[in-house]
């Protein structure tokens, strides 16, 4: 486990974070719960400004890691105090690293149901083999070799394989858990570079323009109802574009309504016919650069 290397613990020492999700990392549910406790931690590691990991001895022995680098509430300054008092050693762990090791816990426990009561999906996701082949043959004009890639709404990865069987290594995010299980049951998925949250909630974790290119495949449906939250999902996704975007969608309506939300965001783009026989995948896709 990338915590186990990051805390520089061997890998039969037992880490936990408090929180169970990256929508609690932001809001600090269980954290501030803890805090009102009096933790018997009997020893400390400090990570160097991210976050602390208590060792509790009982009931059973394991290794707490608390973190508030990521929530507007920075609650864990006024116990630094004392946890300090026990600090075994200090690490330092950079953003891109300490991102990575708290993803691959979450994704390790959602594909181990440790936060589920019970499993409604079995077996492998559905794989269109037609649908990557297709999506290979747009992509590989658009998107340059070795650029950073952040893909929403990615369920269970099925338009991630066109990426990665192109070489690139996306960060891939939904908000739809058990099908970003099925992937990761299946191994399609990295646990390294997939997580659930909110696509609203993306500037909080992550400053803007941190990504080459943000992209999504078949957002919505979209129609005139749910319009307002798909505008907002993708605005504040595109928020962290640093050159370009791409969307598909089933509809030329779609297309174009992305296209005028985000035209008037200062992107300059295009509407792409990808149409073909089945009709059913990516017909359309809006293909933008920043002005």
């Amino acid at each position: 486990m990338l915590l186990n290397h990051l805390l520089n613990l061997g890998e039969d020492e037992d880490i936990f974070l408090a929180e169970e999700s990256w929508q609690d990392l932001l809001d600090l549910p269980v954290t501030t719960e803890i805090l009102q406790e009096d933790l018997d931690a009997d020893a400390c590691i400090e990570v160097k400004d991210m976050g602390f990991a208590l060792h509790l001895p009982e009931p059973s022995e394991l290794w707490l890691l608390l973190t508030d680098r990521y929530s507007s509430q920075k609650i864990l300054s006024e116990h630094a105090g004392k946890w300090r008092e026990k600090v075994v050693k200090t690490v330092q762990a950079d953003e891109v690293d300490f991102f990575s090791a708290l993803t691959e816990y979450f994704a390790n426990s959602l594909a181990a149901e440790l936060f589920c009561e019970s499993c409604s999906l079995k077996g492998a996701p559905l794989y269109v083999e037609e649908r990557i082949k297709r999506l290979m043959q747009l992509l590989q004009p658009i998107l340059p070799k070795g650029e950073s890639i952040l893909e929403i709404c990615c369920g269970s990865g099925m338009a991630t394989q066109a990426l990665i069987r192109q070489g690139q290594f996306p960060l891939s995010m939904d908000y739809d858990r058990c099908d970003l299980c099925q992937g990761l049951k299946s191994r399609f998925m990295d646990p390294k570079r997939c997580f659930v949250l909110d696509a609203r909630l993306l500037p909080c974790i992550f400053p803007a323009r941190s990504f080459n290119t943000v992209l999504g495949f078949m957002v919505g449906l979209i129609d005139d109802f749910n319009w307002p939250l798909w505008r907002d999902i993708l605005l504040k996704a595109s928020s962290l574009a640093r050159n370009r975007v791409l969307f598909t969608v089933y509809t030329q309506k779609e297309a174009e309504l992305i296209a005028k939300a985000l035209g008037d965001a200062g992107w300059k783009g295009k509407v792409i016919d990808n149409r073909d026989s089945k009709g059913i995948y990516d017909q359309w896709a809006y293909l933008a650069e920043k002005q």
